[in-house]
């Protein structure tokens, strides 16, 4: 009965902020301030799943400039919860599939993030190279999952290489960005307790060349995978 409940108001919720939120951004189509009004609307609805979110992040984390952002992927659960992490100026890169995703699509388009056809690694060079573009000829941030696919509970997963030569030839800071675990998370448990989100400070990527990018990509995950295990020993003591 809460699974329903839930299912009919998120689909009214999504329904009417798709449907406006699509109209709304056709008055500045592909602007990466949508990203981050959107972006607070999903994670403001983590308590209608009885999630308790716990975000932090350094006090500079909105003037510290460009960086490319990366994230743990985990789930459907990331629509509302590492959601909360997006700053003013970010895009996404998300695979191109999103777009056909009837309203949902639309509206990731229309605000601005960048599609990538991971089926074609010409294209996928070709959109490494255009988030390596954007970054230098705008003031964007890039937002990217540098696991490749959800983990699905199996912790975190090996890195691939696309965000970290970007972030090299770019030469912006990597931001890392962790998610406690979700894959305990119950649409029909009324209380699903607390979930935390940070993000890390940044790692400069000056000492890194092109050749080191498996280095960068190797440091950054063992990194977020020891803020992962603690965040979820912490998440366990509050949920006692």
């Amino acid at each position: 009965m809460i699974a329903l409940l839930r299912i009919f108001a998120v689909a009214l919720f999504a329904i009417v902020m798709f449907v406006f939120g699509c109209g709304y951004c056709l008055l500045s189509p592909r602007n990466p301030k949508h990203v981050f009004t959107f972006g607070r609307f999903f994670a403001a609805l983590a308590p209608v799943f009885g999630i308790k979110l716990i975000f932090r992040a350094p006090a500079d984390v909105y003037k510290r400039g460009q960086h490319v952002y990366i994230a743990n992927h985990q789930s459907n659960w990331d629509m509302f919860t590492v959601s909360r992490a997006v700053t003013p100026n970010v895009v996404t890169v998300g695979k191109k599939s999103l777009a056909y995703l009837p309203l949902f699509g639309q509206l990731y388009w229309l605000t601005g993030n960048i599609l990538i056809d991971r089926a074609n690694k010409a294209k996928a060079k070709g959109t490494i190279d255009q988030v390596v573009n954007s970054i230098k000829n705008s003031k964007v941030s890039v937002w990217m999952f540098p696991e490749g696919t959800r983990s699905r509970g199996r912790g975190m997963l090996p890195f691939k290489t696309g965000a970290f030569h970007a972030a090299i030839a770019a030469n912006v800071p990597v931001g890392p960005i962790v998610c406690s675990s979700t894959h305990n998370l119950k649409l029909n448990r009324w209380n699903n307790g607390h979930v935390i989100v940070e993000i890390l400070p940044s790692v400069s990527t000056d000492d890194y060349a092109k050749e080191d990018v498996r280095k960068l990509s190797k440091h950054c995950n063992a990194l977020m995978k020891a803020k992962l295990a603690e965040l979820d020993a912490e998440v366990a003591e509050l949920n006692k």
